[in-house]
């Protein structure tokens, strides 16, 4: 027995003894690591994130007259010198060109600095195990946007089908990509990474923290519709009493650790990824929005609305007028917006074709529907339309049609809000511009609605808007509702009537619950003609059978003043069973209206078109 005690005093001797060394070796290699190139601390993302802050500061902030430079060289150093500040300032806002400057700068630090063999001490290449499904993401992104450009995350989506409805922890039907898919994509994939590869992904992991946009910084150049963060999970100041979002694991979701990107339609929440911190969250809203000078984020003021320098939009809000910091980013693609790749389903080329028509007729049209429908992207293909000879004029909230992108030649110019000057004043400025076609980014204020309503009746040949109204009715309704609130007319059918003057067509679009968008109907607004009050009174000689007949009149007077309709609605094109159908004739005081404007040889082709699906013979 004392034997057996004996050597169990010795082992704890001995485990004793080689705890003391252990953490002397470890002590020593502590306090000599700033000398020792091969600790694995100096190549972690902290640590090489302020290792690029120290050399671009370095870079930046050199007094280059000390340096005793030929005068060639100096002015080269500082030319570079001012091309890094400027792309500094601007990379996260938008532009690829100067993020792509910034990342090749952070790659030549990282090049000279870092080992090849410590490539996995900054992200665990070599250890699936350890590797992070947010890193296993950037290394698929990473390797698909080799071949498939900014069309990777479209490709990774569809190919998976990670965009179908799945049910979540609570049972619910929802549109959701989780981290078992993302861990699963990767190690199916089998990625063998090159040197070269290693250090892109590092250099953006680093990029994307000290001067890009966080998490969303690559998905954000995606050719998306959009991407938002800190819109789901709890604040900070949450009670967990009152608190029923808890995974299977007992864990709360904070609102920084939700990502959610917009994609055909359907708003799809990316479980694996998410901010670090609220402070990372904040830090990313207080940049996003502030291209050209986006103007200040604050406590009375908050809300900002913006656009990125690739022509995307984006709102930021945080509190108190929102219960957390959130930022939205919507996305419009420029390229190959037409009406054929909008419209695709069954019979797509008759409301394809009446649309052509209705724009060359120069119609007022409004186009319609739910957030997310897709109305900014048909009225940019819409304009596509517009006769080239036309000048146009657009008033937008925030830059979002990017119309000279598409029509280079065209005579365009926008104009946008602003603090200082309203949607009204630059509605008003555009009479003064030679416009031809007055455009609307959406009328979302009764003041600019009712100037939309004048500058219909007489400052342009026609206009274009989009609205959200769910039905033309609600649409002429709204509008009405407008003219009476900005004091411009304070009998109710007689504003109703100056609408219903003024509107043509409604195109109205529709969103279902896969994301699937499609028109709805195309509707015609036809005012109902004006008939001359009974005036029999007139012919009667006595006075008690005129006063009678007066009588008649002064009925008639107060019906049209409460129940008389002063419109109706025509759908013209329906979309039923997954095709698009005629349902009614277009009116023919309307045909002859857009005959009247159009060229003769579209002139014949809307004949031709009329009679084929109208079966309507139009006389020449």
């Amino acid at each position: 027995m004392p034997e057996v005690l004996n050597i169990l005093l010795i082992i704890l001797i001995l485990a004793g003894l080689g705890a003391v060394i252990y953490f002397f070796l470890e002590s020593r290699q502590y306090n000599t690591g700033n000398n020792d190139s091969n600790d694995a601390r100096h190549y972690t993302i902290e640590a090489l994130i302020e290792h690029v802050k120290n050399s671009i500061n370095e870079i930046t902030r050199t007094n280059l007259f000390e340096l005793g430079l030929s005068e060639m060289e100096f002015k080269k150093q500082a030319n570079k010198r001012a091309e890094l500040k400027k792309a500094l300032k601007r990379c996260m806002h938008g532009s690829l060109e100067d993020k792509q400057f910034v990342k090749a700068f952070i790659y030549d630090i990282l090049f000279s600095y870092i080992p090849t063999e410590h490539f996995d001490d900054a992200i665990p290449f070599n250890n699936p195990w350890l590797l992070s499904t947010k890193h296993k993401f950037a290394v698929i992104l990473h390797m698909l946007k080799k071949e498939h450009g900014f069309d990777a995350l479209s490709y990774l989506i569809d190919t998976y089908q990670l965009d179908r409805l799945k049910k979540n922890s609570f049972g619910e039907l929802a549109y959701f990509i989780t981290k078992e898919e993302i861990d699963e994509i990767y190690d199916n994939m089998g990625f063998i990474l090159s040197r070269e590869d290693k250090l892109e992904i590092i250099t953006q992991a680093v990029y994307e923290r000290y001067k890009g946009l966080g998490v969303i910084d690559e998905i954000r150049d995606m050719n998306i519709d959009g991407v938002s963060a800190g819109v789901s999970g709890v604040t900070q100041d949450f009670m967990p009493s009152q608190v029923s979002t808890i995974n299977d694991s007992g864990y709360r979701q904070k609102n920084y650790e939700s990502v959610w990107i917009f994609y055909k339609g359907k708003s799809i929440k990316l479980d694996f990824l998410g901010f670090d911190s609220e402070k990372e969250l904040r830090g990313v809203c207080q940049v996003i929005y502030r291209y050209n000078r986006g103007g200040q984020l604050s406590e009375s003021v908050g809300y900002r609305v913006n656009e990125m320098k690739d022509g995307s939009r984006v709102l930021v809000v945080r509190p108190p007028f929102s219960e957390s910091w959130a930022f939205f980013v919507r996305k419009f693609h420029i390229k190959n917006v037409t009406l054929e790749t909008l419209i695709q389903d069954e019979n797509s080329e008759i409301p394809v074709n009446l649309i052509k028509y209705i724009v060359k007729g120069g119609m007022i049209t409004a186009v319609t529907g739910q957030q997310g429908s897709g109305k900014t992207t048909l009225l940019m293909a819409m304009i596509g339309h517009i006769y080239a000879s036309l000048t146009l004029r657009i008033q937008e909230m925030a830059f979002e049609l990017n119309l000279r992108k598409l029509y280079p030649n065209r005579n365009i110019l926008t104009f946008r809000e602003t603090d200082t000057i309203s949607g009204q004043e630059g509605l008003d400025i555009q009479k003064k511009t030679d416009g031809s076609v007055n455009i609307l980014g959406e009328v979302a204020t009764d003041a600019v609605a009712a100037w939309m309503i004048q500058m219909a009746q007489v400052a342009s040949l026609f206009t274009l808007f989009t609205h959200h109204a769910k039905t033309t009715k609600d649409l002429v309704y709204s509008l009405r509702n407008s003219l009476l609130k900005c004091e411009m007319f304070n009998n109710e059918k007689i504003a109703e009537q100056q609408v219903a003057s003024v509107l043509d067509f409604d195109i109205h679009l529709n969103r279902d619950y896969q994301g699937k968008r499609y028109i709805e109907r195309i509707t015609e607004i036809v005012e109902t003609p004006e008939t001359p009050y009974p005036e029999s009174y007139k012919h009667e000689h006595g006075l008690e059978q005129a006063s009678l007949k007066f009588m008649d009149t002064h009925a008639e007077y107060f019906r049209r003043m409460t129940d008389r309709k002063t419109f109706e609605t025509r759908n013209i094109i329906e979309f039923r069973d997954n095709k698009y159908v005629v349902v009614n004739p277009i009116s023919p005081e309307r045909i002859r209206e857009m005959k009247s404007r159009m060229t003769p040889e579209d002139s014949h082709a809307f004949d031709e078109f009329l009679k084929k699906y109208f079966g309507m013979e139009v006389a020449s």
